[in-house]
């Protein structure tokens, strides 16, 4: 995949995990903070690798595939600054996933956890709200705190 095309693709996938987000809760003005790429098989994931490694740095190595620092990227909702390439995996036959920072995680909390598609994921420094929906190709986050935040980009 081409520099050009992996931008692309990145901001294609925040804009419909933006529109999922609209669909589903009343957070439209919420900024990307996140993004990840679900590659479909080894040899997209190295190809989709190797042009995420001509945007930005690897600051973290995770068990599902390295997290970048890009170069501030231009989305529909707003400057986008990490970017996970992820490994194929079965489970995530989406296109991707993008997360969305909230002003009031524990109200957001409250009005949407039970609601269809919404799940409470804990993690050991952070927990997140994902939302799925079948008609949807991505798949959208709310994190506490938001990973820019616990990555210190938030400044």
């Amino acid at each position: 995949m081409t520099l050009d095309g992996l931008k692309k693709l990145v901001q294609k996938i925040v804009q419909q995990s933006c529109q999922l987000k609209n669909t589903h809760t009343s957070e439209k003005d919420a900024p990307v903070n996140y993004a990840a790429v679900f590659t479909q098989d080894q040899e997209e994931y190295e190809s989709i690798l190797a042009a995420a490694k001509q945007l930005g740095l690897v600051i973290e190595q995770t068990p599902t595939g390295p997290l970048f620092k890009i170069k501030p990227l231009e989305t529909v909702a707003g400057c986008l600054q990490l970017l996970k390439i992820r490994m194929p995996d079965k489970t995530r036959p989406e296109r991707g996933d993008a997360d969305f920072t909230v002003t009031n995680f524990d109200a957001f909390k409250k009005k949407y956890l039970g609601q269809p598609g919404f799940r409470l994921i804990k993690r050991e420094k952070f927990e997140m709200i994902e939302l799925m929906d079948t008609n949807f190709e991505v798949r959208s986050y709310f994190s506490n705190p938001p990973l820019d935040q616990q990555f210190g980009l938030d400044k």
